[in-house]
């Protein structure tokens, strides 16, 4: 997987009207858990950019100050009327330790059922996989091009080499249906397939849940920021 630099400047003051003067300068201010510590830190808005406003997904590597570690986007939050980056969370990840991301899916080929007059149906864009940060991939891809008018592609059929997909296997990922079936606006279900989960992006893996443990031990200094978060949502 591709990986992107940013620098960031330590926090030292986490109080709400820090946190206030950080966002009225254009800073985000953020915090990185996962670790043997919770780290909190900002940087302009601009820096965020490549990272936030893409498709592709990235490992980023903070240089905080010098002290330079490796993570992934966990969570975001957006201001509800300007649309402006409010909070971002980073999930710190070690090279041993296996991470949960959000892959995007790409398709390869033209499906034999497309040349046929079918039409395509893709199901899901992003898949939930499980894997050591070297094994990351840019992205998913699935080779359409013996799908015919009828068939069905479900994350049970898809494998990838040191990758463990963890969204349910009878899940529809993609299918090709009949013309007839596509004007009347209909497309076949698997009456034997799972509900889909809703996939959130900024879903936590395990590495996430033991951040949080040594996150709550920051939730004086945190409260400050949470309050402005709420109170930025009304301004």
């Amino acid at each position: 997987m591709k990986t992107i630099s940013i620098s960031v400047k330590k926090r030292s003051d986490l109080g709400k009207s820090a946190t206030k003067q950080l966002r009225k300068d254009e800073l985000v201010p953020c915090v990185m858990y996962g670790g043997a510590e919770v780290l909190h830190f900002y940087a302009h808005q601009n820096e965020f950019l490549n990272l936030l406003y893409t498709p592709n997904v990235y490992i980023v590597e903070i240089d905080i100050e010098g002290d330079k570690r490796k993570a992934i986007l966990q969570d975001l939050q957006f201001h509800p009327v300007t649309d402006k980056i409010q909070h971002i969370d980073f999930l710190e990840i070690f090279d041993g330790k296996p991470v949960i991301m959000n892959i995007p899916i790409n398709l390869v080929g033209t499906a034999e059922g497309i040349k046929e007059g079918g039409k395509p149906r893709q199901k899901r864009r992003i898949l939930k996989v499980r894997a050591l940060p070297r094994h990351l991939p840019d992205q998913l891809d699935i080779d359409i091009t013996n799908v015919n008018v009828g068939d069905v592609i479900k994350i049970g059929d898809l494998e990838y080499d040191n990758i463990e997909l963890l969204d349910p296997e009878r899940s529809m990922v993609f299918q090709i249906v009949s013309s007839r079936v596509a004007l009347a606006g209909m497309v076949i279900e698997d009456p034997d397939a799972e509900p889909e989960e809703e996939t959130e992006e900024g879903e936590e893996g395990e590495e996430g849940a033991e951040g949080e443990e040594g996150a709550e031990g920051e939730e004086g200094a945190e409260g400050g920021e949470d309050g402005e978060k709420k109170e930025g949502s009304e301004e």
